[in-house]
């Protein structure tokens, strides 16, 4: 049975998770990291060594978009904002951390193949997938947090998480 505490904590949660920076943090940061993994599935190598490298590019890649994202942000939002400089750079910046979150299981499945706690080849089929997965949860949250019903809501997770994967693809097969 659930306490008043145990359900109000979980609507913050909720709450906190449903937010518009939170939920654009964490669809980008899996979109990045997914393309990494498909660029990795076209063009990595497979020894442990290439698998700690691999996971430092994407834990790299993740924090340079969000580094390019938040100033872009604090340059289109400068005068809204009303907090120009560097302190109004690193806000910015560090606001989007749900990005370089979301990237994190993707690394640390690399890194852990880097390390052998499992195979190193095909390790980034795992990671696309459990990618995909995330995707799908991530717009199961929004579609929720917008008030849609849970069959909607999973229907619109699907289709996010469909439309991950081809944006992914694509923009692996542009590069």
């Amino acid at each position: 049975m659930y306490t008043e505490s145990a359900i109000r904590h979980r609507r913050a949660v909720w709450s906190w998770l449903a937010q518009p920076t939170a939920l654009f943090g964490g669809v980008y940061g899996l979109l990045v990291s997914s393309s990494a993994v498909a660029a990795l599935t076209q063009f990595g190598e497979t020894t442990r060594a290439a698998r700690m490298d691999d996971a430092l590019w994407v834990l790299f890649t993740a924090l340079s978009s969000a580094l390019a994202h938040g100033y872009a942000h604090q340059i289109a939002h400068r005068d809204a904002h009303g907090r120009p400089g560097v302190r109004g750079v690193v806000r910015a910046v560090l606001a989007e951390w749900p990005l370089v979150v979301a990237a994190l299981p993707t690394a640390l499945l690399l890194w852990g193949a880097g390390l052998g706690w499992w195979r190193s080849a095909g390790i980034e089929y795992v990671a696309f997938g459990i990618n995909t997965v995330l995707l799908l949860g991530w717009g199961v949250l929004a579609s929720r947090a917008a008030g849609s019903r849970w069959g909607r809501a999973l229907r619109i997770g699907c289709a996010d998480a469909i439309l991950g994967v081809a944006v992914a693809l694509v923009s692996t097969l542009l590069k």
